[in-house]
């Protein structure tokens, strides 16, 4: 065995110097290649010879195959077709109209620059025609027959020195999105400079190019006809297609129309039949005739001829996009009514806004912007929390983008509505996403900015209403020694004043009122998610608090009444503002004339935590042990002879309820309860516990680590019952103070909001005290009631001892009782 391992050894050390031999020499190999400048095995001189002995060959593609991928990669969704068709005729009515500006006769005939739009039910097909630049036959195969080649481009590029033009369709691509929802597609397209041509494509690896035989037929302009895929016919519907120009193209600035098909009534005339004439009189019956008497001959009525109602299709133009891009004028030139109008068009909402902000950002991003706060909350304003947002519809030179879009605006302010629209956001090669996503948080932060600073103007008004009514409250005090002196009428229209200005100032203090009951949640979820707002949206919050349970107060308005010397602002979280105003965790600080938020919603704790102060005022938990009373210093001492006075029932009260308690300790708080429960200091309070447990999908292991926790019992040193404790403790407690002193624990358990883990022993000890207090002993038993059924039988067989005998008496009785005198009775 040992000559076996020796050998063993020797082969490795062999192949370990072998190793280090073969690993040397590649080594010099590769530093003798650094030497030479050798690349992936070849020298200078080589590198050299192979690229000036190569042949050059151009990759090959099967366009076809290509132009689908391009197609189908690009766009999403097939109705994106319309809006590239309708923004590149926009492009070139802009291009003719930029044309015009310096040469008025490039018009001609067709002076009118708009975009029309028809279909054909039958064929499946639709049409777009504008009146603008045209393309001339070279252009039609420059710009169509290149892909990627854009007409626009080439224009702004020409043009870039003398100005800029604010112009969509600068990839070249969006023109075939119309294969998107065609199998062919034709473009009739006349150009001042040329005839009129026809340019047809399948999206095949070719196309073609014709004169019109029909001749100047568009006058200028462009024709584009889409001939339908099967699974397209949609698009050959006329709800579908005013509905999608509204959607996409709805502020172009060119009149875009459609032609639209209508039923209407018409009267027509009814042909009659001729009656037969009735033969005439023989003269014997005229003789007769003449002896009566003759009546004044009548002039015969008109007939008017008679007609039916017949109804008729008939086809007409009707303007689509009637509702113009007001952000782009001034805003002193906007009436109130335009913006109601404008909102209730964008968002189809039956009221108008609350409020709203017309601005223009300036410096590293341009856009224009008019945001609305409406005056109703949606009834599912959190039911897609945290989906997309389609609050801020998102334009580019006023053709919509996207209208769902998450980036702009943060989740916490979903409800403000309003458009956005840039000239200078860099789109990719398909108009649906941008590029820049630095250009995207620039814009968020001025709308964010801009959102948050008008809801500051709303509060601040109702806040400045509520200062001036103090101010004139004292200005009454000093007008009332001079009214008197006054005349009549002078009373009267100040009278009329002060009742006006006390109206607007209501209807200020109002509006806030109206956004705080509709948006205040979305306010609270923005100081949890949005750190960089979080000291802005404070002064924007409204509590309710101890000194007007019927109306809210801001931490300005809190921070303006605290006492002198108190440092911390006091709140507590529960139910209702009623179960709170009886929590036995305020008594104290009530009667001392502290006042404190109360937090009835369920998000409220949470916000405050992640808020923790407000203008360096820390924000404090009534309902938590660390939280202490301020004292003076005879409190202070007072304090510390109580608890040492008391420290025989604290200790043994802690040991007693070891698994329960954290610690027992002497309550400043208390004043009518003998005890209260309130969480440590990283524990969870009782609405947080009742939150967390009441969750869908919380888990039971960690709901029942909420109630196990344990927790800090505060005793009132001066109740009556806290007193007999302490002396039976100090005597020899028994089982029965041991009994008292739990039902005591989760008596006050149930009392400050918390749940217990076990209900039924707490049951059973109260049945106990309850026996006691009727005089029951404790261990008397439950026994069934003995009940003889055979006397019950012999009752109901007696004579007179039925029902029916027994109100037949009654009323015998009483009968009796009438006929008698009232003396007798």
């Amino acid at each position: 065995m040992a000559s076996t391992r020796q050998k063993a050894l020797f082969v490795l050390f062999l192949l370990a110097i072998q190793g280090v031999k073969v690993f040397s020499e590649e080594a010099a190999a590769a530093e003798a290649r650094n030497d030479d400048d050798v690349i992936d095995g070849l020298t200078k001189e080589q590198r050299e010879q192979v690229a000036n002995s190569g042949e050059q060959h151009e990759f090959q593609a099967e366009v076809g195959r290509l132009m689908d991928i391009i197609i189908n990669s690009l766009y999403t969704q097939k109705e994106i077709f319309l809006r590239e068709v309708i923004s590149n005729a926009a492009d070139a009515l802009d291009k003719i109209r930029f044309l015009s500006v310096s040469n008025t006769s490039i018009l001609g005939d067709t002076p009118e620059l708009s975009i029309r739009i028809e279909f054909d039910d039958k064929a499946k097909t639709i049409s777009i025609t504008d009146t603008g630049i045209g393309m001339t036959k070279q252009d039609l195969i420059n710009n169509l027959g290149t892909i990627a080649k854009s007409g626009t481009t080439n224009f702004i590029e020409q043009l870039a020195k003398g100005g800029n033009l604010n112009l969509i369709g600068q990839f070249g691509v969006g023109f075939y999105s119309t294969f998107l929802a065609g199998n062919k597609v034709s473009v009739t397209s006349k150009n001042n400079d040329d005839d009129q041509w026809i340019w047809e494509s399948a999206a095949a690896s070719s196309f073609t190019i014709s004169r019109d035989p029909r001749g100047n037929t568009l006058g200028r302009g462009s024709r584009v006809t889409i001939h339908l895929k099967q699974d397209a016919y949609e698009f050959a519907e006329q709800e579908k297609i005013k509905a999608l120009i509204k959607k996409y193209s709805e502020f172009i600035n060119f009149p875009i129309y459609l032609r639209v098909s209508k039923e209407v009534t018409r009267e027509v005339p009814v042909e009659e039949e001729e009656p037969e004439k009735p033969e005439e009189p023989k003269e014997e019956e005229k003789k007769e005739d003449d002896l009566e008497i003759k009546e004044e001959e009548k002039k015969p009525e008109e007939k008017k001829p008679k007609t039916k109602t017949v109804r008729e299709t008939v086809f007409e133009w009707e303007l689509i996009n009637d509702q113009k891009a007001i952000w782009l004028r001034n805003k002193e030139d906007i009436e109130e009514e335009d913006y109601n109008k404008f909102y209730k068009s964008l968002t189809r909402d039956y009221d108008t806004p609350l409020d709203y902000v017309h601005f223009q950002a300036e410096g590293e991003v341009e856009f224009k912007s008019i945001l609305f706060i409406p005056k109703h909350a949606p009834h599912d304003m959190f039911d897609n929390y945290q989906g997309k947002s389609n609050s801020l519809k998102l334009y580019v030179r006023r053709v919509l983008i996207n209208e769902q879009f998450e980036d702009l605006m943060p989740r916490y302010l979903n409800f403000i509505k309003g458009i956005v629209d840039s000239d200078d956001l860099p789109l990719n090669v398909n108009r649906e996403s941008l590029q820049q996503l630095k250009m995207l948080k620039v814009m968020s932060r001025k709308l964010v900015r801009k959102a948050i600073e008008k809801i500051k103007d709303i509060a601040e008004e109702a806040e400045e209403d509520d200062d001036e009514e103090e101010e004139d409250k004292q200005k009454e005090k000093a007008k009332e020694e001079t009214r008197e002196e006054r005349s009549e009428e002078e009373r009267a229209k100040e009278a009329e004043k002060e009742k006006e200005k006390e109206k607007k100032a209501a209807e200020r203090r109002e509006k806030f009122r109206t956004f705080w009951k509709n948006f205040g949640k979305n306010i609270k979820l923005g100081i949890i998610e949005d750190p960089g707002n979080r000291s802005k949206l404070a002064k924007l919050t409204r509590w309710t608090s101890s000194a007007n349970t019927s109306d809210i107060t801001s931490f300005d308005d809190y921070i303006s009444r605290m006492k002198d010397g108190q440092e911390n602002i006091y709140f507590i979280a529960g139910e209702t503002k009623e179960a709170l105003m009886k929590s036995p965790a305020i008594q104290g600080l009530l009667k001392r004339g502290y006042e404190i938020l109360l937090l009835d919603d369920p998000i409220d704790e949470f916000c405050i935590q992640h808020l923790t102060e407000y203008e360096k005022k820390k924000l404090v938990n009534v309902a938590k042990g660390d939280f202490k009373l301020p004292e003076d210093e005879g409190e202070k001492k007072r304090t510390k002879k109580l608890k040492k006075l008391y420290q025989p029932l604290t200790d043994w009260w802690r040991k007693l309820l070891d698994k329960q308690l954290d610690s027992v300790v002497i309550s400043s708080r208390l004043t009518d309860d003998p005890c209260v429960i309130v969480a440590t200091e990283q524990g969870y309070s009782a609405n947080m516990e009742r939150i967390s447990r009441a969750q869908a999908y919380a888990h039971p292991d960690r709901a029942r680590a909420y109630t196990d926790s344990r927790k800090i019992l505060e005793i009132n040193p001066n109740h009556p019952v806290v007193k007999e404790l302490l002396e039976r403790v100090k005597e020899s407690p028994d089982s029965e103070t041991e009994e008292m002193a739990t039902l005591l624990f989760e008596t006050a358990l149930i009392n400050s909001g918390y749940s217990m883990s076990n209900p039924t022993d707490f049951a059973k000890r109260f049945y106990k005290v309850f026996y006691g207090a009727l005089g029951i002993p404790k261990d008397a038993k439950v026994e069934e009631v003995d009940v003889s059924l055979d006397d019950e039988e012999e009752e109901e067989k007696k004579p007179g001892n039925t029902e029916s005998e027994s109100r037949e008496e009654t009323a015998e009785e009483a009968s009796s009782n009438e006929d008698k005198p009232n003396d007798e009775l």
